[in-house]
């Protein structure tokens, strides 16, 4: 699921079997979504029964922050705003997009170690998109 901010509080629709879905097909699901749950207009099949959740503060320009796990999800994965910052590769000073996760687990449902892995999963796919449309 995908945080989503509507007057009074949030709410998390939940996009199912998203793996066997297109990037295009989930990113026009969840725009979907929040339209309809800023309007209040999610059936409760829609945002009930998730296991994991994206926050998304960078398009705000947050940088970094920790989300809150909202039951009764296990996981909640805080993004943060990508930004150009100087970095050394092969003893050079280039620019890079760098940007903020952070994964945070209920560890009564998901051990930190294998929550170290999504993220080091999502690390490599988001620093080579490609490997998303495979």
């Amino acid at each position: 699921g995908v945080a989503v901010a509507m007057p009074g509080g949030l709410i998390t629709p939940i996009i199912r079997k998203a793996e066997t879905k297109t990037l295009s097909t989930i990113s026009n699901e969840m725009k979907d979504f929040a339209a309809r749950a800023r309007a209040r207009k999610l059936k409760p099949e829609e945002y009930q029964g998730g296991t994991t959740a994206v926050s998304n503060l960078g398009m705000y320009g947050i940088n970094h922050f920790t989300a809150v796990i909202n039951p009764p999800h296990a996981t909640i994965l805080a993004v943060g705003t990508s930004e150009e910052r100087p970095v050394v590769r092969g003893g050079k000073i280039e620019i890079a997009h760098l940007m903020s996760l952070t994964l945070s687990c209920d560890h009564r449902a998901i051990d930190g170690a294998l929550g170290a892995e999504l993220v080091g999963e999502f690390k490599k796919l988001i620093e080579n998109p490609v490997m998303m449309m495979v």
